[in-house]
């Protein structure tokens, strides 16, 4: 937990029970363009550029042995991990807003779409206009979207989805681990050397009381970037301090622990606002009702989470496509509870 005190921020952790859920063994086939790319939104002149994770099998977690390690982090236990892209930065404002403002839905240019959808834009939930400058002053042009609720971020993803052909959603928590670690098994993707942390992230001390412009740090040994700082980043997961014991000694296929309450869920990477041990690569953060400590709306916003200026997030896209049903759950799930 962050040891700084942001006025519009606070985190409050408490234990949930989880159902675990797997993702189908169809997704353990291979690609034969595992490269990166470049996804045009269509209508527009902005993409969102991804990354090539390949499969592999990691630890999860931190050793005992780690420095700052919090007891959430273990036991480590292997995972199985299939292949899939994950942006390359984290979401930006221009690329959020495109959605959330709707204008282009109808648009057009020509672009190939992908093949792996096939229902149009008209039947994705449009956001609701935020009440104030949800970028609290700190800038829009090339920085990352803050204050996404969970919700917003799926349903991003399913327009998104619609809009391209492609499927997209957010990663698991065992996915966004994996690529942050990118093949390391140190506390940082640079090592254990907290003091190199200037390099590649954004965190308290260096980051000006402000998020900042995506991509400005050295990159992850996967072209990752931003992955240690900058803003926090939704995945999928609900979130528990044991989630961890029931896979001790066990190895687990593409793990996903399936939400049924609307808190607490997973955050990962932390944020410009943390200390360097809340970077780690092992480090997770749990959602909680107080980011939406200053919403005036009764009920409270399903989109906008108004006191959480450190969140946001990145897609993902795997390599094999889920089948139609596996779409839904991956899009609707966050919503439960809402």
């Amino acid at each position: 937990m962050p040891k700084h005190t942001i006025k519009t921020a606070c985190l409050v952790l408490s234990p949930v029970i989880f159902i675990l859920s797997f993702i189908p063994a169809s997704w353990e086939t291979d690609s034969s363009d595992f490269s990166p790319y470049t996804q045009k939104i269509p209508g527009t002149d902005i993409g969102i550029d991804l990354s090539p994770v390949p499969a592999g099998t990691f630890m999860m977690g931190s050793p005992a042995g780690e420095a700052s390690r919090n007891a959430d982090e273990g036991p480590q236990h292997e995972v199985n991990i299939s292949a899939f892209w994950m942006g390359t930065y984290e979401i930006t404002w221009q690329q959020y807003e495109l959605f959330r403002e709707r204008k282009i839905d109808d648009l057009n240019d020509g672009s190939t779409r992908g093949k792996e959808i096939d229902f149009g834009v008209d039947g994705v939930s449009a956001a609701t206009a935020p009440y104030i400058d949800m970028s609290f002053g700190m800038g829009k042009n090339g920085y990352p979207a803050i204050n996404i609720t969970q919700y917003a971020a799926a349903t991003f993803c399913k327009w998104l989805s619609a809009k391209t052909g492609n499927f997209y959603r957010l990663p698991t928590e065992a996915e966004w681990e994996y690529a942050c670690r990118a093949g390391t098994t140190t506390a940082y993707s640079f090592g254990n050397d907290a003091s190199q942390i200037n390099d590649y992230g954004w965190y308290y001390d260096n980051s000006d009381g402000k998020y900042q412009k995506i991509g400005q740090k050295k990159p992850n040994p996967w072209g990752l970037y931003d992955m240690h700082g900058n803003v926090a980043e939704w995945t999928l997961d609900e979130y528990s301090t044991d989630s961890y014991k029931q896979f001790a000694g066990k190895t687990s296929d593409n793990p996903w622990v399936v939400a049924e309450k609307l808190y607490p869920r997973v955050a990962r990477g932390g944020s410009w606002y943390d200390d360097p041990q809340d970077l780690r690569s092992a480090r997770r953060q749990a959602s909680s009702k107080q980011w939406k400590m200053i919403d005036p709306q009764l009920p409270k916003s399903l989109w906008w989470h108004t006191s959480a200026p450190f969140l946001g997030f990145r897609i993902v896209r795997p390599v094999k496509t889920p089948s139609k049903e596996e779409m839904e759950k991956y899009w609707l799930k966050p919503i439960e509870d809402n």
